[in-house]
């Protein structure tokens, strides 16, 4: 739920053709069950390869979380043009923005109620929660860590992609 006091950004990518690597990253946040309560995972993901860039899974939905995604895809993968996120409040929190900012990428929001315009990332919670996590029940924190890290390796590598070919 966005913050009242969070700067307001547009939807940059209505009708944007995605013809290269690193034009557009997006980012989100997703639940998962565990015995005894819930974790939370965020992810970018490239638009163009479909390829999840960075993960964290943490016990708490913070600004941290999604700045230690962030930062480590930053680290590691040439910078995208965009970066789009959800209205979340960690996502459009000023520290969030900050960064990509200050790196000369653009920020993008998704508009009001609209998850599709965000369809990268929520097509990959919804594979990674139907082909792995729906399939299992965590008994531990280390458990899920394991097997969503199997998991995207998995989804990155082999997974049927009209991106890699097959």
């Amino acid at each position: 739920m966005p913050i009242k006091t969070h700067k307001k950004y547009n939807y940059k990518l209505q009708g944007l053709g995605i013809n290269h690597a690193n034009q557009v990253w997006s980012t989100g946040i997703t639940y998962i069950k565990v015995a005894g309560g819930m974790m939370y995972m965020a992810a970018i993901i490239n638009w163009h390869s479909k390829a999840v860039l960075s993960h964290r899974i943490s016990n708490t939905m913070d600004s941290q979380l999604v700045m230690s995604v962030l930062n480590d895809a930053l680290e590691k993968h040439p910078h995208p043009e965009i970066f789009n996120t959800d209205q979340g409040n960690q996502c459009t929190s000023e520290i969030h923005a900050k960064r990509p900012k200050n790196l000369g990428i653009q920020i993008s929001v998704n508009g009001k109620g609209r998850a599709t315009d965000n369809i990268y990332i929520e097509r990959f919670w919804r594979s990674a929660k139907c082909e792995r996590v729906y399939l299992n029940e965590y008994q531990s924190i280390r458990e899920l860590i394991v097997n969503v890290d199997d998991y995207i390796e998995f989804y990155n590598h082999q997974r049927f992609h009209e991106t890699l070919g097959v």
